[in-house]
C-alpha cells in the first residue's frame, strides 16, 4: 500500500520537479516530507500530514524547518 501511495511522489520528483526551478520554502522539501510521513505514519495519516504541509507552501508563509512529527507508536527494537 505504501508503494502505491508513494508512486505519484516519485513520478513528480523524476519527471515534473526537474522542469521547475527550486522554490520550496521548507526543509525538508515537500516531496521528502511526504515520503517520510508515509513511511513513519502509514499511508493514511502520512498523506494527511503531507497534504497539510503542501497547503502551507505559498508566498505568504515564511517556510523554514518543518520535520515530520515522530510516531506515537514507536516500532519495537527487538
Amino acid at each position: 500500500m505504501k508503494k502505491l501511495v508513494k508512486a505519484p511522489i516519485y513520478f513528480y520528483r523524476k519527471f515534473i520537479s526537474p522542469l521547475t526551478p527550486p522554490s520550496c520554502r521548507f526543509f525538508p522539501t515537500c516531496s521528502e516530507y511526504a515520503l517520510e510521513a508515509i513511511e513513519v505514519h502509514g499511508p493514511i495519516k502520512g498523506t494527511w500530514l503531507a497534504t497539510k504541509r503542501i497547503c502551507k507552501c505559498h508566498p505568504f508563509h515564511k517556510g523554514g524547518v518543518d520535520l515530520v512529527p515522530p510516531s506515537k507508536h514507536p516500532k519495537s527494537q527487538t
